[in-house]
């Protein structure tokens, strides 16, 4: 058996490496400088004798270092044609080159579409491996000129086939991009491309290659051409963010693509910080998307979508299915539109929403699990100050993002220190002079948010960031007071969502805001109800505070949220901390309006939008994004980690004569949004659809 050795070319760093099956040796050994550039002279030197035993597969033998050409024609055969091809094209002569490119497109056409030379397309792509190795000879010669037979081999299917074409295919990327610099970001297109497919395609008479053994031969290129070049990872930071998929498309697509930015993050750490935040940022966009979605729904197409939803998780609980077949699945009721009515349609394209936001999370969730086994570690630190640091960049920015959030809520409750470091976050935004006055109402929506819900924030971290939010009202209280004419959100937005942030967090967190050891003995910790018509001792500062705030001339009541000022009327009262149904009442005669018009000629900016007549743009918006989560899959997380604190009432235990004279001052501070904060703030039996 004769053989024919390949050009010669030294390593300039990790080539595949040994996670492939089969590990193979480079085939190209010329020094970088000379790649490729063999004279007419040397056209021979590789000859085979004519003697030659036949066979048609190309093939490596690993202990000899040599390609083996065993096929209808030799190796050498197949590099004079290649070159020749070249030289042709170059003087203008396509024939060739044209018959080049169809070798490498006809594993992508369909058999029907090959024409009568179907035979010798198939032999051809069998010996696809020879042209693949005589090109990486000759990659000096594929310039501008053949960019359109680069573009045809970069198309072909170099995934599907075995792990020798695989390797080979890679030592071609890796000589064509150090060779011909202008086709480096075309190389990385092409693999980031690979991102997207959840399934493959394999050529004729190649067996199906496994999802998985694709992926890793895709990242062992990725990781070869990154290590070779250094200019390549800045390059991909462009196309992964340029080829993230569009919410439109399906939930395998997307999964695949991002099981394939977590690998790139795993073998290439630099570009950690900037695949993180690239998911990150989409699956906010994801969320608020899917927002939008079913707040421009009615109850119908809402409770249709609820029960395609539990349909399907029950589909999956019954079948082991795997991402191509749903992905099969979702398109082929999208794509007979006919079939579908535009509510149907709206149902479906919901549902498949929530189940991408619903996944990704899960995977997220999953991803950082690890990182978390020992939570106060220097690598658990390191992480949950990645993780804020996206948060703070990304989700507190975006108004309205509902579930991406619990994330940082999630893992920030794996230890005091890491609450801590989110708490601290949140009020050096809320409070830091040069943030945006939107970011920093956000934050305090969140701080609120984050106290009232986290199950595992203690007794004294509550305690600790009640009395600074009590702080900061009564320094904003004392700076705004004495040019104060009335309640006016405009002017004073940030004192009033520090007054909100309290009267929210004291609606969830109220017994943690008691010294038990001060009050009444009868007192059950474990039975709220028991606290009802005791004496109890309140933390320092509270009862003051809140009075001197409430009772000021920029009365927040007539501000904050109606259906939180409600509920929080409701509490005070029953548990003996303050009565403020008079102040209600009185609010009833105050309009907001007439307050921003005072100020209209003091330089005060009106947005001519607003109707004086309508005052609900002169409320506080009731947003506190750690409402609920409720997509159906990841949800599972918070409830088994027991760390979310769903809204309980004691009101129900209370005498109903109490509250007869609660009744019209209750209704005023509800005119424009009724309920109490269970309503106003989408707990538990609000906006559900799992």
């Amino acid at each position: 058996m004769t053989t024919v050795t390949a050009s010669r070319r030294p390593r300039s760093g990790p080539l595949l490496s040994s996670e492939l099956s089969t590990p193979v040796k480079p085939i190209l050994r010329k020094p970088p400088q000379v790649l490729g550039t063999r004279s007419r002279d040397d056209e021979d030197d590789d000859t085979e004798p004519p003697d030659a035993k036949r066979r048609k597969t190309v093939m490596f033998d690993e202990s000899l270092n040599v390609v083996k050409d065993l096929g209808s024609r030799s190796l050498d055969q197949v590099k004079q044609e290649v070159r020749l091809a070249l030289d042709r094209h170059a003087a203008g002569d396509d024939e060739d080159y044209d018959s080049l490119k169809e070798i490498f497109g006809s594993d992508q056409k369909p058999r029907s579409s090959r024409g009568s030379d179907d035979e010798d397309y198939e032999t051809k792509s069998q010996d696809l491996l020879a042209y693949v190795v005589a090109l990486t000879g000759h990659v000096t010669m594929l310039g501008r000129s053949c960019s359109g037979l680069v573009k045809a081999i970069l198309k072909c299917s170099w995934l599907a086939r075995d792990d020798v074409f695989a390797k080979a295919f890679v030592q071609f990327l890796a000589a064509l991009s150090s060779a011909q610099g202008s086709y480096l970001a075309q190389v990385l297109s092409m693999m980031v491309d690979k991102f997207s497919e959840s399934r493959l395609r394999s050529p004729p008479n190649f067996p199906p290659v496994a999802r998985e053994t694709a992926r890793q031969r895709l990242h062992l290129g990725l990781r070869y051409l990154l290590a070779l070049f250094p200019a390549a990872p800045s390059v991909l930071v462009g196309l992964i963010i340029n080829k993230f998929p569009y919410s439109e498309e399906s939930k395998a697509v997307h999964l695949s693509y991002v099981d394939n930015l977590l690998r790139l993050m795993k073998h290439t750490p630099e570009l950690e910080r900037d695949i993180m935040e690239l998911i990150t940022s989409r699956v906010v966009k994801l969320d608020v998307e899917m927002q939008l979605d079913l707040e421009e729904t009615d109850d119908n197409i809402t409770a249709a979508v609820m029960l395609q939803l539990r349909a399907a998780e029950a589909k999956a609980n019954d079948e082991d299915e795997d991402e191509e077949a749903d992905d099969s699945d979702a398109e082929s009721v999208l794509s007979d539109d006919s079939a579908l009515d535009e509510n149907s349609a709206k149902v479906i394209h919901i549902k498949n929403h929530i189940e991408k936001m619903d996944a990704i999370l899960d995977t997220l969730f999953e991803l950082y699990t690890p990182y978390f086994a020992d939570p106060d570690s220097p690598q658990a630190i390191n992480c949950y100050e990645n993780m804020l640091s996206d948060f703070s960049n990304v989700v507190l920015p975006t108004y309205r993002s509902r579930h991406s959030q619990f994330l940082v809520f999630y893992f920030g409750q794996k230890s005091t220190r890491l609450t801590e470091m989110f708490v601290g976050t949140l009020f050096n935004i809320a409070f830091e002079s040069t943030r945006p006055s939107i970011v920093k109402q956000s934050a305090v929506a969140y701080l609120a948010s984050f106290v009232a819900r986290g199950a595992r924030v203690t007794g004294e971290q509550v305690q600790t960031i009640a009395r600074t939010l009590l702080n900061y009202m009564d320094y904003h209280r004392h700076n705004y007071e004495p040019e104060c004419r009335g309640p006016d959100l405009r002017r004073y937005t940030q004192y009033y969502m520090n007054v909100q942030a309290l009267l929210y967090l004291f609606c969830f967190r109220w017994r943690d805001l008691i010294d038990l050891e001060n009050s009444s003995p009868r007192i059950d910790p474990e039975d709220p109800a028991s606290y009802l018509g005791q004496d109890l001792d309140w933390m320092i500062g509270l009862k003051s505070g809140l009075q001197n705030n409430i009772f000021s001339k920029l009365n927040p009541l007539k501000v904050c949220s109606p259906g939180i000022v409600a509920e929080f009327a409701k509490l005070s009262h029953h548990l003996g901390l303050m009565y403020i149904y008079p102040r209600l009442e009185s609010n009833k005669r105050i309009q907001l309006s007439q307050f921003v018009g005072a100020y209209s000629t003091g330089g005060a900016l009106r947005d001519t939008g607003y109707d004086p007549q309508d005052e609900k743009w002169t409320h506080l918006d009731p947003y506190f994004p750690f409402d609920p989560y409720q997509l159906p899959i990841s949800r599972r997380r918070l409830e088994e980690s027991e760390t979310y604190l769903p809204w309980t009432s004691i009101l129900d235990l209370a005498d109903p004569a109490d509250d007869e004279d609660e009744t019209d001052a209750e209704d005023g501070a509800g005119d424009e949004e009724e309920g109490d904060v269970e309503e106003d703030t989408a707990t538990d039996d609000e906006n559900t659809y799992d």
